[in-house]
């Protein structure tokens, strides 16, 4: 059981990583220019995104066979 979970959490976290990256490349990209980047919208966005990538992972990962 617990070989299980830490296939789960790293399969989890790895894609939870992806995502936290895509999402923080997607928000840096809707600005024009670099400095008129919103950091803590960056960062509060990539987090969340983060925070939700894990949720959704609890349904179950095809990485993780069961």
């Amino acid at each position: 059981m617990k070989n299980n979970f830490l296939k789960w959490l790293k399969a989890a976290g790895i894609r939870a990583l992806k995502t936290v990256a895509q999402t923080a490349a997607a928000t840096i990209g809707t600005s024009v220019v670099l400095s008129e980047v919103d950091w803590k919208i960056v960062i509060s966005s990539a987090v969340l995104a983060g925070i939700l990538s894990m949720l959704t992972s609890a349904a179950g990962l095809p990485e993780v066979e069961e």
